[in-house]
């Protein structure tokens, strides 16, 4: 996959992937991450698959750091697989650089993915799926209309050989520009300043899919005399979205306390369902 870190370790004990490592990381990232999405997490049991060699790699002499990697990769993940493909190159490199006591945090692991996933979904899927499948297909098709019995195969050929060499490509550049980054910056507040950026990126992303992918308003309206209150303007006046942000905290505090995803899901059916027969939803 890569030139780099052919040796597991160097004189002063360092860590380091090995090509091997990099190849297994890259195949299991292009063939699982989208065979076992979740409703809650997505593409995350498939991204912590995936760092499965770097983690078993770098950490392999402490079980506890093996545990806590597991456990920072099946945080919420989704983005587009191919281009998408930069994030698990990077972090290899982050997790790399943290194995062997480096500037980078956790905390910074795991900004990354969140702050990065969002922008490169969008051009992925735009680029992958608006395009390179729209001609793939066009041609394909065309050839087919024609008596052409090799149009399928054109496109099966033509398609797969784009995903792959995107994704390896991308990989690829992702660990080469995560390597290089780490290695210039030594200091530890700039390391900070970049994790409260990509703090705050990733927080604006999610506030965004809030307020893009839960809808939740109310058709409760009073009447008092010759006034009328729509209490949807009002919250609306107060803070938009207002209700679907107080829903997603109210479920975003009961896992912090641990409540399972189906009690959750549950409790909201029911929530729902009394709330539409009083009018309230």
């Amino acid at each position: 996959m890569t030139n780099n870190a052919e040796m597991v370790n160097t004189p002063n004990n360092e860590k380091h992937l090995t090509k091997k490592d990099l190849i297994k990381t890259f195949i299991l990232w292009e063939t699982m991450t989208e065979t076992c999405l979740s409703y809650e997490r997505l593409m995350s049991l498939g991204f912590c698959h995936a760092m499965t060699p770097v983690i078993n790699r770098l950490y392999s002499d402490d079980k506890e750091e093996r545990v806590k990697a597991l456990r920072r990769h099946m945080l919420f993940f989704n983005t587009e697989n191919n281009w998408g493909a930069f994030i698990p190159g990077l972090v290899a490199s982050m997790e790399e650089d943290y194995a062997n006591g480096g500037n980078v945090s956790e905390d910074m692991i795991k900004n990354i993915k969140v702050g990065l996933m969002g922008p490169l979904a969008g051009i992925g899927d735009t680029v992958t799926q608006g395009l390179v499948k729209t001609v793939t297909l066009a041609i394909a098709v065309d050839m087919t209309l024609k008596g052409s019995a090799i149009g399928p195969w054109i496109f099966v050929f033509l398609y797969t050989l784009y995903l792959l060499l995107m994704g390896i490509f991308t990989f690829n550049q992702g660990y080469k520009v995560g390597r290089s980054v780490l290695n210039k910056i030594t200091d530890k507040k700039i390391m900070n300043k970049i994790t409260d950026l990509l703090s705050i990126i990733g927080l604006t992303i999610a506030g965004a899919m809030v307020a893009n992918n839960v809808s939740i308003s109310t058709p409760l309206v009073l009447t008092f005399a010759d006034s009328t209150v729509i209490f949807q303007d009002l919250l609306n006046a107060i803070m938009p979205s207002m209700l679907s942000v107080v829903a997603v905290g109210g479920v975003f505090a009961f896992l912090k306390k641990g409540t399972s995803v189906f009690k959750i899901m549950i409790a909201m059916f029911i929530i729902a369902v009394a709330c539409s027969l009083i009018g309230i939803l």
